[in-house]
């Protein structure tokens, strides 16, 4: 028999997570623990119930400038390698514990740097992290493997440098580049050369558009830089239009975003607080699934979202009425769109995915 689609039976099956920002994950026990071993002082509140209820709120603001100040504190805690180290450690363990059997985690290596480590020693902390994480995820029965996205600031100009830095660490499980950070005033052309570098290495790259601003960040985020896949891109409605009888016309980039199958990186709860979207009833998400999107649904940041994959997807289907079959699409449309290799990728798909989602679908 079919397994009933709930927020228990949802954590069970097999997931992929592509756009999770590491300083937006951490337990609020931790970032508690690392500001005191720290000396941070800055926290609002060190009961970890408080700050974990403070970040949420802090994040609901309808604001993307105002959702990027709560990073302050992430960010402030995270500044030696033990804490990078254990940050991403218990990263691993916890998307281990939700089910996600693959994810690409992205951090910005130049937030890390006031305690006065270099860059190379940051990504090597975090790789360190990730496998540690991986080891007790298996430990505990969740296999699970991390791939990292080196993310640049796009309001800085350290972008090649960043790039350069992704290139040099790619063979020890950094996948991929993106640039982060507010999209109003810093479009993505100004990064330009650290994407003309990573063309010609054969890097992977990602692209923040799409959010805050709207089709012209898409268009210059494919068209100008060449991004692989966008992140979030939920304002690519924008490009769609509905007439009185419900035909729907889709406009030259939407069309053309679907018919080159460039994935959305897209983070439902996260849009609704920074106002990208006005519920998750109302997110574009359903309608681009209708369509036949290269949709993916992502957490964005668990600790300021106070999500999971899980619950991600269990919002989904108590606003669109999805079923096995759609998580399972929305899984394997990641896993697609991951930055590993096309072998890594299917062995992926049909060694775990579908049998999980099989067994929960039952007999067909």
């Amino acid at each position: 028999m079919e397994t009933p689609v709930t927020p228990e039976s949802i954590r069970s099956a097999p997931k992929v997570l592509l756009h999770d920002h590491l300083d937006g994950g951490l337990r609020p026990r931790t970032v508690i623990e690392l500001a005191e071993a720290s000396g941070y002082a800055e926290l609002p509140t060190t009961d970890a119930d408080e700050l974990g209820t403070w970040f949420q709120e802090a994040a609901d603001s309808d604001s993307l400038v105002r959702y990027l100040e709560t990073f302050a504190h992430t960010c402030g805690v995270m500044q030696d390698r033990d804490a990078l180290v254990r940050v991403a450690a218990e990263c691993a363990e916890d998307l281990g514990a939700d089910g996600v059997v693959y994810a690409e985690v992205r951090y910005a290596p130049e937030l890390f740097t006031e305690g006065g480590m270099g860059l190379d020693a940051i990504v090597e902390a975090v790789q360190e992290g990730f496998r540690e994480g991986e080891r007790r995820a298996a430990a505990a029965g969740h296999n699970i493997r991390v791939g990292t996205l080196l993310c640049a600031m796009r309001q800085n100009a350290r972008s090649l440098e960043i790039a350069e830095l992704a290139v040099r660490h790619r063979d020890s499980g950094v996948v991929g580049f993106d640039i982060a950070g507010p999209e109003a005033g810093f479009p993505p052309t100004r990064n330009l050369d650290a994407f003309e570098y990573l063309h010609q290495q054969n890097a992977h790259f990602t692209i923040h558009a799409g959010e805050a601003f709207g089709l012209p960040s898409i268009w210059e985020a494919i068209q100008h830089c060449g991004a692989e896949r966008l992140g979030h891109g939920v304002r690519i409605v924008d490009d769609i239009k509905t007439d009185a009888d419900g035909t729907i016309h889709l406009g030259r980039l939407a069309s053309f975003v679907r018919d080159r199958r460039i994935p959305l990186e897209m983070c439902p709860s996260s849009n609704v607080q920074t106002g990208a979207a006005p519920s998750i009833a109302e997110h574009p998400i359903g309608l681009l699934t209708k369509l036949r999107f290269r949709v993916t649904v992502n957490t964005d940041n668990r600790l300021m979202s106070g999500c999971s994959v899980s619950s991600e997807m269990a919002a989904l289907c108590d606003a669109f009425g999805y079923g096995w079959a759609d998580l399972q699409w929305f899984t394997i449309n990641a896993m697609k769109s991951a930055f590993i290799s096309f072998d890594e990728r299917l062995a992926i798909i049909n060694e775990q995915i579908k049998p999980g989602y099989a067994a929960l679908m039952g007999p067909r």
